[in-house]
Order: structure tokens, then sequence, then C-alpha cells
């Protein structure tokens, strides 16, 4: 197990954070095992798979890139952007649906995310209030003191 000291003299990615793997733990694929930063948080209500006009993006890889997009607007305002982002949390009202669109939903993310992976989690849930809602995300992001 690392120490402390070590974790702060590691070297933060863009956005000041620090991506923690435990020492002999296999890598992730497209996720962290945790994020480390100092500096203001942000957090992001759940966004859904709909643009500013209201209109839902077809199909759950259209609406996960349209809810990143979101989550993307509202860090824009706190002068944030995807590398700042520590922790996504995921609610996908069809997990099957999911699993079938790794591949397209690895594409999607990258092209709205760009290759930053924080802390996620994925959970099915039965609905969300929104009946067209397919997923709903959460952000949590660190901007640098």
């Amino acid at each position: 197990m690392r120490d402390v000291t070590m974790i702060d003299q590691a070297q933060p990615a863009a956005g000041g954070l620090v991506t923690l793997q435990p020492e002999g733990w296999p890598a992730p694929k497209g996720y962290a095992n945790g994020m480390m930063g100092r500096g203001r948080v942000v957090f992001v209500g759940g966004q859904i798979g709909w643009d500013s006009e209201g209109r839902f993006a077809e199909g759950m890889v259209g609406q996960i890139a349209q809810a990143l997009r979101n989550i993307l607007a509202v860090l824009a305002t706190a002068g944030a952007g995807p590398q700042h982002i520590a922790r996504l949390t995921w609610y996908v009202t069809d997990m099957e649906a999911y699993r079938a669109n790794l591949k397209p939903l690895g594409r999607a993310y990258r092209e709205v995310m760009g290759a930053h992976y924080p802390a996620m989690a994925v959970m099915r849930v039965v609905e969300l209030v929104e009946r067209e809602a397919l997923v709903e995300i959460e952000a949590t992001a660190m901007l640098p003191e």
C-alpha cells in the first residue's frame, strides 16, 4: 500500500487530479479505481439525454453522449472541463442494452470526454423521472486551487 507522502508526490494529470491505482491491481478499462485532488468541488446533478430544447437523442448511445455533453455544459459555467471530473455515477434503465453497446458507448464517451476516465459506477434503475430517459448521469468535479 502506498503511503500518503507518496500519493502527494504523484504527478497530477490535466485538471490537477491524480488517479489512484493500488499496486498489483489490474488496470481498469474505461474508468479509474479512484481519483484525488485539491480545490473547489463542483457537483453536477443528474443529466439526461435531452438537448436544450427538451428533445431526446435517439437510443442509449445517443442519450449517453447527450447527457455527457450536458454535464460539460454545466461544468463550463464553473470554468471546468472533462479533465476536472473526479467521479461519474450512471443510472441506466436497461443494463442489457448498456452491455450490448459497450464499444459504441466507448467511442461516444471518448468523442465527448476525451481520454479522461474518472472513478465511475453504473447501476440499473427501474425508471427515471422523464419517461423517455434511458440514462441519467451525475458528476463530481474538482477545480485546482
